[in-house]
């Protein structure tokens, strides 16, 4: 048997070729690709801003069915063959310094990101990522049980949702009564959101351009108390008025590609309070950086790279509880041959059309 994939040769070059299925030894396992989503992450790869080794397969939100497993696998993991189960991107070493302190989302042991998606096909067995039929799973990845009865579109929302739980609420420590302020509205900024709103936050407020409108009304509907049009408002002003002149206890930037937003979330945030960087921004400089103002408001700032454990747990769980309406936010299914018109058209390149989430369904 052989599997079909998307394989990226070069910045903006991807093509279908077929790969042989990988022998499985007791501690690995075979995973039977049924959907992967799609993020901003994709486009930077695609566009090759984002320095990934070539040529590789794509796709770091797997899910799928255990199509085969080893017995020691099967173990460690708690999962048998038929199990649904969704895939952490990244793949830890276990043993450098990082793993060791329970950072394992920075783990560099293996010399480099290491992790489904990013590792060159030159690498046996080739198959590590999901813009595939079938995607290997080596002993140190790390996966979790999903239920089966749901929507495969939906349940690969795990990633997303992981992220909005780690960036909005574990990192920031957010709780009752905090403030929340969203710098943009995509995907990762609606799961903020609705990781914000699970958490208790007291006040969220979201931020857009014009043609945002779309996703700012879904933040709403997903529990967002105001949105900003920056286009149309004075944010700084805005975010006065509706903090009663203390600013955002917590500001999430997750805007894609432009900077200035890092240097404005030092007007917004509240004396003491907490910005999280998420968005990355093709390793641009921050004009205008006033440094002085976390000084003088003793502003924690910190960065957010990966997802952990704890958080893609909380998103499964409310996944599997139904209590938000995620399929608004959902927007387009694609079959893997389609896998280069659906990253374009998330990154904004094809004329008339929009995307919030999307997914390659391989199977379809």
């Amino acid at each position: 048997m052989k599997a079909r994939a998307i394989v990226q040769t070069a910045p903006r070059q991807l093509e279908l070729r077929e790969f042989p299925l990988p022998d499985i030894d007791h501690d690995s396992a075979l995973l039977r690709v049924e959907a992967c989503g799609i993020c901003g992450s994709d486009a930077e790869q695609y566009a090759g801003v984002l320095p990934v080794p070539m040529p590789v397969i794509p796709g770091h939100e797997p899910l799928g069915v255990i199509e085969k497993i080893g017995d020691r696998a099967a173990k460690r993991w708690g999962v048998d063959v038929g199990d649904r189960v969704a895939v952490e991107p990244l793949i830890p070493c276990g043993h450098c310094a990082a793993c060791r302190s329970g950072n394992y989302q920075v783990c560099r042991g293996r010399g480099r990101m290491f992790g489904h998606g990013y590792i060159p096909i030159s690498e046996p067995p080739a198959l590590w990522g999901a813009y595939a039929d079938y995607m290997y799973l080596d002993p140190f990845s790390i996966v979790h049980r999903v239920r089966k009865d749901l929507p495969a579109s939906i349940a690969v929302m795990f990633n997303p949702l992981g992220a909005g739980f780690r960036w909005a609420v574990e990192i920031p420590h957010t709780g009752p009564g905090d403030t929340v302020l969203v710098l943009g509205p995509g995907q990762r900024g609606l799961a903020s959101v609705i990781a914000a709103r699970a958490a208790g936050a007291e006040r969220i407020i979201v931020t857009g351009l014009a043609r945002d409108e779309q996703k700012l009304a879904l933040a709403r509907e997903f529990g967002a108390d105001y949105t900003i049009n920056i286009e149309a408002e004075d944010v700084r002003r805005r975010v006065h008025e509706l903090t009663e002149g203390r600013g955002a206890d917590v500001v999430v930037e997750v805007s894609a590609n432009s900077p200035e937003p890092v240097a404005e979330a030092l007007y917004y945030v509240a004396t003491g309070g907490r910005i999280v960087l998420a968005g990355v921004k093709g390793f641009k400089v921050v004009p205008n950086f006033v440094s002085d103002l976390a000084v003088v408001k003793e502003v924690t700032i910190r960065g957010a790279f990966g997802v952990t454990s704890r958080a893609y747990r909380s998103a499964i769980r409310l996944i599997e509880s139904g209590r938000v309406p995620l399929e608004k936010m959902h927007t387009h299914d694609f079959p893997l041959e389609q896998a280069e018109y659906a990253i374009r058209l998330l990154a904004g390149e094809i004329p008339g059309e929009s995307s919030i989430h999307s997914c390659l369904l391989p199977g379809s």
